[in-house]
């Protein structure tokens, strides 16, 4: 099952859809000012996450700076398949949950589901590839964060610190990950009910958007973490 583009609008179908009835907020001047603000808010709380990666990517440069080579043995330890695959599931990812914007513009309700049912898949895989490839093989190993490490063949004592860095980086983009397919999880359910359409797709364009910062930062924590050596 592979998601397309639409070409046409589908705005040949019987009346009564709920995004057809759906009017804006009575403090809003109009449909666009509501959507405007609803899509700048979005814009503002992605400006605070990115504050907040930005604080694990300072770590890391200060720390590999320092530990340079903690860090390439840690590194050593990921395997770039794993990772270079969590890549192209989450670019595939990306462009499906765009694909599902345009779809609501368009009222192509079943691509809309469709795209939005992959996107959901990709982000299932790519939590099962983390889980069942890294976390729980490295963490029964030893290879823990900080004062819980425990891996015997260790070759430098700053090892912990680079697997403290590693956890908190992707640990946090991992929560990311189900946070986001939650939100399109909701969008997905609410679409059944016929609540989006070329009149009101604003949560599903602000849910593409939160879904798209999850992409980014994998973009820039894969070469970082997993290409060192």
């Amino acid at each position: 099952m592979t998601a397309i583009n639409p070409e046409t609008p589908d705005l040949a179908k019987p009346s009564g859809m709920p995004w057809e009835s759906y009017t804006h907020g009575h403090h809003w001047r109009n449909a666009d000012d509501e959507f405007d603000a609803a899509k700048f808010g979005m814009w503002l709380f992605l400006s605070t996450e990115v504050l907040l990666f930005a604080g694990i990517f300072v770590a890391y440069a200060i720390l590999r700076m320092m530990h340079p080579q903690a860090f390439a043995n840690g590194s050593h330890y990921l395997d770039v398949r794993w990772g270079g695959l969590n890549t192209v599931v989450l670019l595939l990812s990306s462009w499906t949950v765009a694909m599902s914007v345009r779809c609501a513009q368009l009222n192509q309700q079943k691509w809309l589901r469709i795209n939005l049912i992959i996107t959901l898949i990709c982000a299932i895989l790519f939590f099962a590839i983390k889980l069942t490839f890294e976390y729980i093989p490295k963490w029964s190993e030893g290879k823990r964060p900080g004062a819980l490490f425990d891996y015997p063949y260790a070759s430098d004592p700053n090892e912990p610190l680079w697997w403290s860095v590693y956890y908190a980086a992707t640990g946090i983009h991992a929560l990311h990950v189900l946070i986001g397919a939650g939100l399109l999880t909701w969008v997905l359910v609410r679409s059944f009910k016929g609540k989006y359409g070329p009149k009101n797709y604003a949560m599903v364009e602000t849910s593409g958007l939160y879904w798209h910062l999850v992409d980014l930062i994998w973009i820039f924590l894969f070469p970082l973490l997993y290409l060192i050596h």
